[in-house]
């Protein structure tokens, strides 16, 4: 693996929260370009060793997230005021996915769950103010 992968997977590893392609470049510092960065992201994605999901805030617009690949399905909750992602942990839908798979006759591969709304910081100073 080049320095550039290995650098832009330490970063998704050390990475709290789900980080944009910006927040990557931001984590690695100059050590590596912009096409770089996106390079080696889509090597680590293609490779299995990350994974992204799309996300749209009324703030930051519609952008690419990446974490690194987990040996579990991961959600997250993303808070419109701050801007911070809230790891919610493994998936539990196991059982309502098998009851649309059995009341539908379907096969259910992947999905995305996204939550949003405002984390308990932001809610807090919110009923404050």
């Amino acid at each position: 693996m080049t320095k550039a992968r290995s650098r832009v997977l330490a970063a998704l590893d050390n990475a709290a929260e789900p980080l944009s392609a910006a927040g990557v470049m931001e984590a690695i510092g100059q050590s590596c370009d912009q096409a770089t960065v996106y390079r080696a992201l889509a090597y680590l994605e293609g490779a299995g060793l990350a994974e992204s999901f799309v996300f749209h805030c009324d703030e930051h617009g519609t952008e690419r997230y990446y974490v690194k690949a987990a040996a579990a399905h991961r959600h997250w909750f993303h808070c419109r005021t701050c801007h911070r992602f809230v790891d919610l942990g493994s998936c539990v839908l196991d059982s309502i996915l098998a009851g649309y798979e059995k009341e539908y006759g379907i096969r259910v591969k992947g999905h995305a769950l996204y939550l949003t709304g405002d984390c308990a910081d932001c809610a807090a100073k919110a009923g404050g103010a």
